[in-house]
């Protein structure tokens, strides 16, 4: 056997793939280290998870600080929370939300797909239950359940984003299937539930979702163009006929007086200049009316700086060239498609965030992806990491070159 490296063909493939082991692999791996651990660990993308726990752990010191200010809000004559109340909850949806990312991130490509399958019809039907048995919040019904309630949106569109894929994935092995009417038909129908919560920001991020697969997958300009007048002649009609995207617009674009939210988080974002007022010492953060979660970009802005504000931009960005990188030489057209599904939900939503803090969108009341206090968002978070993880992990001794480019294998 050579020195360097020995080919090794994959069983069942007569060759086609090739493995390439390194005369280390023995030190890497241990040579009877054959465990489901070991084979996770290498063929997981470890970079992209070193960067998602990092906004999980920017996230835990954003919260510490907002946690304050919301607590002194929400406190009432006869409750008086704790300063750090909403940061030891946070810890604890972490601790959570960690789990299922490590526990999906484990399951092979199929498995996790048909996870997202079954948990879009599951979410589906609870955001269809949500009007007869969710709770009003802040003027919307968005959660079903008591203490403890759950957002169904916010579990539904990672699990949308990749059966989304997998649905127009099937047009190759058949190219008479309606994969466009049938897409359509489901993402109008999560349409019209969540607008009569209502949830415009969220959406927003579903159609925004769809639209993104659509041109992936070959959408013809003539329907691109239908679809963006839709979109336009749909935001005109809201802001006529939709309150809460009257009031919100009102208040991006004149102010608002009291609920002129983007006012004050700009002015929040703004307080602190480059690098911050120091950790705990802000003061614009308690005119936020949501610190810990829509407007917390604001909250590390005024306490930690806009280099501190860039740098949270930067990691998003980095998340989202990394997996472009990933998937270049990727062959299977559904991992493709699910996979810039979850990126376009975590960019998109991050982007429309940050966008609302630096006043140039109206609130939507769309939380920053991994460092935004919730539950339903930060466990939902680590579900869609996992799957991302998991579509994402690759053979790091596999020759990519070898591979066909057929999409229907």
């Amino acid at each position: 056997m050579n020195d360097l490296a020995a080919t090794v063909p994959a069983a069942g493939l007569s060759g086609k793939r090739a493995y390439k082991l390194p005369r280390n692999l023995g030190r890497r791996l241990g040579r009877s280290d054959r465990s489901q651990l070991a084979i996770w660990f290498w063929e997981l993308d470890r970079v992209l998870l070193a960067m998602i726990l990092m906004l999980i752990a920017i996230g835990l010191i954003a919260v510490q600080a907002a946690s304050p200010a919301t607590a002194r809000r929400l406190s009432t004559a006869t409750e008086t929370l704790s300063p750090l109340y909403f940061f030891y909850r946070q810890l604890g949806w972490v601790i959570v939300s960690l789990g299922f990312m490590f526990v999906v991130s484990m399951l092979p490509k199929r498995e996790a797909r048909r996870l997202a399958i079954i948990m879009a019809c599951v979410f589906f039907v609870l955001l269809a239950l949500v009007p007869i048995l969710g709770n009003t919040v802040n003027g919307s019904k968005r959660w079903i359940g008591y203490g403890i309630g759950i957002q169904p949106s916010e579990f539904l569109k990672p699990a949308y984003a990749v059966t989304m894929g997998w649905i127009i994935s099937l047009r190759v092995k058949d190219p008479s299937l309606p994969v466009l009417k049938l897409s359509m038909a489901i993402t109008a129908c999560i349409a019209f539930l969540l607008m009569r919560q209502p949830d415009l920001g969220q959406t927003i991020m579903f159609i925004g979702i769809w639209f993104t697969l659509m041109l992936l997958a070959g959408l013809p300009m003539q329907v691109v163009g239908l679809g963006v007048g839709a979109g336009a002649v749909g935001m005109t009609l809201a802001y006529f006929f939709y309150p809460v995207a009257t009031q919100r617009i009102n208040g991006w674009l004149f102010g608002a007086g009291e609920y002129d939210h983007v006012m004050f988080a700009h002015k929040t974002l703004t307080g602190g200049g480059l690098i911050g007022t120091g950790p705990g010492l802000g003061v614009h953060k308690f005119n936020l009316p949501e610190a810990h979660t829509d407007y917390i970009f604001s909250v590390i802005g005024e306490e930690f700086g806009l280099l501190a504000c860039a740098a949270i931009a930067l990691v998003y960005f980095a998340i989202i060239v990394r997996i472009c990188m990933r998937l270049l030489d990727e062959r299977d057209l559904f991992t493709i498609l699910a996979v810039t599904g979850l990126t376009a939900q975590l960019g998109g939503q991050a982007f429309i965030n940050i966008a609302v803090n630096l006043q140039l969108f109206p609130s939507k009341g769309m939380t920053l992806p991994f460092i935004s206090y919730g539950g339903s968002s930060m466990i939902a978070l680590g579900i869609g990491a996992g799957l991302l993880l998991s579509l994402t992990r690759r053979n790091p001794f596999e020759d990519r070159s070898l591979l066909g480019s057929d999409w229907k294998n």
